[in-house]
């Protein structure tokens, strides 16, 4: 973490404007303090990815959250590309041309720093945004190895960040957001604390969302919560009930709890439970 803020702060003196990916799901959970920081007063632009899984209401307040910040933001999907555009068209506009052209700077590429946490699609973000296969991508933090210049256009050239920035665990609500969104591996926390604490987290903020993927009842949930019993047991209840219905049952006619809690995490990450964001603006 120390070399790679080290190299970051070194590469720093090259760029002219940071792109810093975030998960439009969790915004906040997935930025890394240390990033303001770092950059102190080089211009930034904030890259939304995953905002096809978000909710579009909350996209659009986050927007207008981070542009009353005095920070450009643009909604990106890595995967289909949607948002590429306008995000090219955003780090043009932010570029102060003026700056430049007394240090000789006229025609040349603006330069761009992409920084972000592992797993959160900046490598998915630099291949889609030069349009090839630039820089390796996989699921598994670290993955992006050595320092490259990437040229997009006449005008953009992109410069990898050398490592990886880890996510700050300030609290549990951060840690959590960061396992829910698979940003974490897996194995750091318990798979059925995850699925019951999202499923705690959508009965709140998206009951219609899990009434209409597990056909289940308002009247259902109204009467498990009408039980003189703790809340986590209320949860467990809801968590067995999705069991029945998806067929998580083992011998005995027990429900795999574990089972339930994968279900959940994965309709919650590919989009199934639909469009949800999890930080909303405050």
């Amino acid at each position: 973490m120390a070399k790679t803020k080290k190299q970051i702060i070194e590469d720093l003196r090259l760029i002219d404007v940071v792109a810093e990916i975030l998960d439009a799901r969790i915004p906040i959970s997935s930025q890394n303090p240390d990033i303001k920081e770092i950059i102190k007063d080089k211009k930034k632009i904030v890259i939304l990815n995953k905002s096809d899984l978000a909710n579009e209401t909350e996209n659009k307040k986050w927007i207008q959250y981070f542009e009353k910040n005095g920070i450009s933001a643009v909604l990106v999907d890595s995967v289909s590309g949607k948002g590429i555009s306008q995000a090219i068209r955003k780090i043009e506009e932010i570029y102060d041309n003026e700056k430049y052209q007394n240090k000789g700077r006229i025609g040349k590429s603006i330069r761009i720093m992409i920084l972000g946490i592992p797993n959160i699609g900046k490598s998915s973000f630099i291949n889609r945004i030069a349009k090839k296969s630039a820089a390796q991508t996989g699921n598994k933090p670290g993955v992006t190895k050595q320092k490259q210049w990437i040229k997009v256009s006449e005008k953009i050239e992109l410069l990898d960040t050398p490592g990886v920035l880890w996510p700050k665990f300030n609290n549990k609500n951060v840690a959590m957001n960061l396992a829910y969104t698979g940003t974490i591996k897996d194995d750091v926390l318990e798979i059925t604390e995850i699925g019951h604490e999202l499923l705690k987290n959508l009965i709140v903020n998206y009951k219609t969302n899990l009434i209409e993927r597990y056909k289940i009842t308002q009247e259902q949930i109204t009467n498990i919560f009408e039980q003189q019993i703790e809340e986590n047991e209320k949860v467990l209840e809801i968590m067995n009930l999705i069991g029945k219905k998806r067929g998580a049952v083992i011998s005995g006619g027990e429900i795999d709890i574990e089972k339930v809690a994968k279900i959940l995490i994965e309709d919650f990450r590919s989009g199934k439970l639909g469009k949800i964001t999890l930080e909303k603006v405050k």
